[in-house]
């Protein structure tokens, strides 16, 4: 299992949220290179870097943390918040991101992102999928949708895409424990995906856990932040 750190941006430093909430935010680096630094000096080899500010607005607004980071270490980089358009799956590609992840233009304009897929290769896609009450929300989890998580993984996994990270909104941020037997029913009806875990997660212990049941990589933000799970700790997984 790929263990896949968090770095979030808003106005060019790395915060976290709580639950989504863009008014419980709190800022842990002013220089997230500084935090993708220690990641690789730890032995990690991807970073999940979200442009939190780009989410909010529908289009990529810091990219340049993203070419920063790129420029200055071997991270795997899967890029997301704000791709709305080939300019900005252009521009997050140009500014050295591995993978792009889309959330709702995958939901929004699934025409759109088909394009995306066969210009680029459905290979650099990441489709994101975050869940509040069963079912997608978009738009930097502001906008609720009627679209479940097994009817988008559906969709998308016969035109190529082979990698989602599933988020349960619910969870993200409060160290509460991840969204297991959410992955384990996901998995249970689309065992052929590479399913990342995404949200909550909290212990050495759950990322034992979620390898068992199956996930093919964890993203952890919070929980290394405040140091319930530490870079040394994560050894075994590298």
């Amino acid at each position: 299992m790929t263990i896949i750190p968090a770095i979030d941006i808003i106005d060019g430093k790395c915060v976290r949220l709580t639950k989504g909430d863009y008014e419980q935010k709190k800022i842990y680096n002013e220089d997230p290179l500084e935090v993708a630094l220690q990641f690789e000096q730890a032995g990690l080899k991807r970073l999940h870097l979200v442009d939190l500010d780009g989410a909010k607005a529908g289009e990529v607004k810091n990219w340049n943390v993203l070419e920063k980071i790129a420029g200055h270490t071997a991270l795997q980089i899967d890029f997301s918040g704000g791709i709305s358009t080939e300019k900005s799956v252009e521009i997050s590609f140009n500014s050295g991101a591995t993978f792009t992840a889309v959330g709702s233009i995958a939901v929004k304009n699934e025409a759109l992102f088909s394009d995306w897929l066969i210009r680029f290769g459905a290979e650099k896609f990441i489709v994101g999928a975050d869940v509040k009450e069963g079912k997608i929300v978009i738009r930097g989890w502001t906008e609720s949708t009627t679209l479940t998580v097994f009817e988008l993984i559906g969709r998308y996994k016969t035109k190529g895409i082979k990698q989602f990270f599933c988020t349960d909104v619910a969870k993200d941020g409060l160290l509460e424990g991840s969204a297991i037997e959410l992955y384990k029913k996901i998995l249970n009806q689309h065992p052929s995906i590479d399913l990342i875990a995404s949200g909550g997660i909290t212990s050495i212990q759950e990322l034992d856990e979620l390898r068992q049941a199956g996930c093919d990589g964890a993203i952890i933000g919070k929980a290394l932040y405040e140091s319930r799970i530490t870079l040394s700790q994560l050894n075994r997984f590298i």
